[in-house]
């Protein structure tokens, strides 16, 4: 999804990315936290940023052609 304004960088919810829903979260500033209208996740930036990068962790070989499978045979 593209940012629809200037300002603050949109995040994807981390909750939702894991179940394969791409959902742009929305940021409180009177809590200093974002939030998600799908699944009620908030969290810190700092938080939505590490439980990204767990996702892109799993799905780091996503797009990789796997041909030799003598790695794998034990």
């Amino acid at each position: 999804m593209s940012q629809s304004r200037k300002g603050r960088l949109n995040y994807r919810c981390p909750s939702c990315f894991m179940r394969d829903l791409d959902l742009d979260m929305f940021y409180d500033a009177e809590k200093g936290e974002y939030y998600c209208i799908r699944c009620q996740y908030t969290g810190t930036e700092q938080d939505v940023l590490e439980k990204n990068q767990m996702a892109r962790f799993r799905y780091r070989d996503m797009m990789k052609r796997f041909t030799d499978f003598e790695d794998f045979s034990q």
